[in-house]
Formats: structure tokens, C-alpha cells, sequence
């Protein structure tokens, strides 16, 4: 399957410098795009305690002296949020959220308590064990005028019966995958996910979800890691109507260790290269795409 006329992205968190695992995910996207296609950029800086104006600035900085530049001006999922919001009363309008209430340690301390259902998603994080989603009406009422903290929930199961009674062309749930063709979805494994945290009013999946379709993206190349989290936006896309992308998944960059190069465990930036006296060419080389702009 080929096509030369790819809408791409690359969207970095801007919580610091680019680094060569980052090269490779905006390369990635960058030679599928095709002599007529598109490549965008966007920031994904949703977490106001992680993110940085100064880094947004260096990592569109560094992405010029690589020599790519986005084809459209760059979105902020920041300056995103009322869109977000009205994401979210769509899908409170057809009844597939609820509130929930509980805290991460009242989680944690449920789930070991649970000795035969399994407690790990597929992206590895706790499975909801689903406490909130049977409080009554008068309950949920009295939490919320309370003033009680509390983020939204995806209710998976009242979601995906949405989708085989009211959207049934769209069932079952499938993606299409440029290398291994068309793959069913399991959601239902993920559990009931948070859309809206409690410090920030969306959640990445809701905001990536969005912003795809927003941008008419029509491939989204992402790293292995990722791979879990596409059946969960096929059913967000799904609920709300928006356009199918294809996808095409790429290896992780790791260190001699086998580690996966993230910035939490000190990748090198592609500043400290430039300073080093690398070239954009020996960076493109490094990160695995040597011909990506010839």
C-alpha cells in the first residue's frame, strides 16, 4: 500500500530538548509524507508542570536546523481547550462518561484486592477496577456540588454498545496498518479510561485523538510503544464520528543497554551534537534516516 500524498506529524511534549529518539519519530513521518504530501508539527503541551515555552522554542528551533519544518503553522494543544471541552460534552451528551472520585492510592489499594481479574491495561497502566462507575444519581450529585476533585472516565462498556447499536457500520472495530494490513481492536481492554484529568480538563488520548482528525491527518506513524493506545483511539474516533487515519509503527531508538532513548534517562539533545560540530546530515544518519531529505 503507497501513497504520495500522506498528511504526517511529529508531535513532541515540550518538557525537553529534542533528542535522537525524537529525530527518528519526526523522520518516520517525514519519508512517509510523499513528494505531495504534507508534514505538520504539534506541540503537545497539555501538562502545564512538564512543559516549557523555552523547550517548544529550542525543539522547533533544532527541527529547522535538521531541516524540517512544518507545513502549516504549529498547534498548540495548550491554546486547544475549549475544543477539547466540547469533545467531552458530546460524549457526556450520549452517555459514556461519568465522574470519578477516587484517587490513585483508593486504585491501587482496590485493584490488590482484586486476586483474579487482571490489574494492567495493555500501555501498562493500572486497569480501573470501575468504583466509581455504579455510585447512584444522588451520590454523583452530592460528590460534584461538593466540590469533590475528580477527573472523567470513559464507560467502555456503555461506549462500545454505542457503537454496535447506534454506529454499527463501523463494527467491528478495525485500523489499517500500512506493514500488517487491517487489525481488529480490543478497547474493551483498556478498561474505563480517563478523558479529563483533575489539573488538566483533557487527557492524551482525547487531545491526540482531536487533533489528528482536526488537522486531517491521514497517517499517523508512531513508535511500538504506541501501538497499545491506537485501538483506544480508533473507539474515540469512532464515538465521534471523525475520519479513520491509517497507521504505520517504527522501531524505538535504544541505548547500548537496550533502553528505549527517552529524555528521562539522559538521550543525548541535538543541541549538544550541533555544539559537538555534528551536521544535520550526521544527526538525519545517526537517528537512522540518512537519505529522509535528498
Amino acid at each position: 500500500m503507497t501513497e504520495s500524498s500522506w498528511v504526517t506529524r511529529f508531535a513532541p511534549s515540550p518538557t525537553g530538548l529534542l533528542h535522537l529518539g525524537h529525530v527518528a519519530s519526526a523522520l518516520a513521518g517525514w519519508t512517509q509524507k510523499g513528494p505531495h504530501g504534507l508534514w505538520l508539527v504539534r506541540m503537545e503541551d497539555i501538562d502545564p508542570q512538564r512543559c516549557r515555552d523555552d523547550y517548544a522554542t529550542a525543539l522547533l528551533e533544532d527541527l529547522d536546523w535538521l531541516g524540517l519544518r512544518s507545513a502549516r503553522p504549529v498547534l498548540r494543544q495548550s491554546a486547544n481547550m475549549p475544543a477539547y471541552r466540547a469533545t467531552l460534552d458530546r460524549l457526556e451528551q450520549m452517555g459514556v462518561l461519568y465522574p470519578c472520585f477516587c484517587t490513585r492510592s483508593d486504585i491501587a489499594r482496590e485493584s490488590a484486592g482484586m486476586m483474579s481479574a487482571p490489574h494492567a491495561a495493555p500501555d501498562g497502566s493500572l486497569l480501573y477496577p470501575g468504583t466509581c462507575r455504579s455510585l447512584s444519581a444522588p451520590a454523583r450529585a452530592a460528590a460534584l456540588a461538593a466540590g469533590k476533585p475528580h477527573v472523567l472516565r470513559l464507560n467502555m462498556a456503555k461506549a462500545l454498545n454505542y457503537l454496535r447499536t447506534e454506529v454499527p457500520a463501523v463494527w467491528p472495530l478495525t485500523y489499517q496498518d500500512l506493514a500488517r494490513g487491517t487489525v481488529r481492536c480490543r478497547p474493551e481492554l483498556f478498561g474505563d479510561v480517563v478523558l479529563a484529568r483533575r489539573d488538566v480538563p483533557a487527557s492524551y488520548h482525547l487531545c491526540v485523538t482531536h487533533d489528528d482528525a482536526a488537522q486531517g491527518v491521514t497517517l499517523v506513524t508512531r513508535g511500538d510503544d504506541l501501538r497499545p493506545a491506537t485501538d483506544l483511539h480508533r473507539l474515540i474516533q469512532a464515538l465521534m464520528g471523525w475520519p479513520a487515519p491509517a497507521y504505520l509503527f517504527h522501531p524505538l531508538l535504544c541505548d547500548a543497554q537496550g533502553r528505549r532513548l527517552s529524555k528521562r534517562d539522559g538521550a543525548k539533545a541535538v543541541r549538544a551534537m550541533r555544539e559537538a560540530g555534528m551536521t544535520p546530515e550526521d544527526v538525519r544518519a545517526a537517528a537512522g534516516y540518512p537519505d529522509a531529505l535528498k
